[in-house]
């Protein structure tokens, strides 16, 4: 049987709100996936016809990830993954591109929000080899995501650190950098982390439609400068090609030439 694990905590009691839009649920619908509601996907269609362009970043973010856990399992020898605000289950989640490069590699997934904790299952399927465990916390809470991590991880041994698109969630940009220091400061010498986030500066459609999203009544994402994105990198050694639009990243192939992108992100070791 596969090694799984899982630790519930007060969002799973909560009722999933079917009348409000919900972020993870429309950049699911973006994605293709079924696990939204009607009002998502008409918020996600009101969205599109603003800004056709999010569809691009939503999967062009995804391809990042996938990139860059290429990159950590198969060049840099990571085994250990903390994602934090993993959101709904799509198609080449963390634990599915790590094991089936590295069988043995273990993961733990964060997130806080109802449905995503409802489809936790999903989620949870691991390699015999490897494991696969989800935590119930906030991403405004550090402490209490490396703790319940520290139940599944060796956080003594390298590990990798995703927070993709989620620190647009935090309100300040402060508090998002103090957070990836805290989870980072946490981890050993060895360690890499992997951002990548909505950018603001890029693509002024892009900028216009998500100021009118957050102005709708759902939660938040508020876009960083690439200044700012950069940032969360301080003191770590970053991997070439540096912060970028998220498809220039190491693409994979350049016929088309990749294009950039209102989304940034990078992937750095902790030295």
């Amino acid at each position: 049987m596969p090694d799984q694990a899982m630790t519930p905590g007060p969002a799973a009691q909560q009722k999933i709100d079917t009348s409000v839009p919900h972020s993870a649920r429309i950049w699911n619908y973006w994605l293709g996936g079924k696990d939204n509601y009607p009002v998502d996907e008409e918020a996600g269609d009101a969205y599109t016809a603003v800004f056709p362009g999010i569809v691009t970043i939503a999967r062009s973010s995804r391809a990042f990830l996938r990139r860059n856990i290429t990159y950590l399992v198969s060049e840099a020898g990571i085994r250990q993954f903390l994602d934090v605000g993993t959101g709904l289950p799509t198609a080449d989640n963390t634990h599915q591109v790590a094991q089936r490069i590295a069988p043995e590699a273990r993961i733990v997934y964060v997130d806080n929000d109802p449905m995503v904790l409802a489809h936790a299952h999903a989620l949870l399927y691991s390699t015999p080899e490897g494991v696969t465990a989800y935590v119930d916390a906030n991403v405004t809470d550090p402490d209490r995501i490396l703790a319940e991590a520290a139940k599944t991880l060796d956080l003594s041994k390298p590990t990798a650190l995703i927070l993709s698109n989620i620190l647009g969630h935090v309100a300040t940009h402060d508090q998002a950098l103090s957070i990836v220091t805290r989870l980072m400061d946490a981890l050993p010498s060895g360690s890499y982390l992997s951002i990548n986030d909505g950018s603001r500066g890029i693509d002024p459609v892009f900028e216009q439609a998500q100021d009118a999203y957050n102005e709708s009544g759902a939660v938040p994402y508020n876009l960083r400068t690439v200044d700012e994105i950069t940032a969360y990198f301080d003191g770590l050694e970053l991997v070439d090609p540096g912060v970028v639009s998220v498809p220039l990243w190491r693409p994979e192939s350049t016929s088309p030439a990749p294009e950039q992108i209102g989304e940034h992100g990078g992937l750095a070791r902790k030295p």
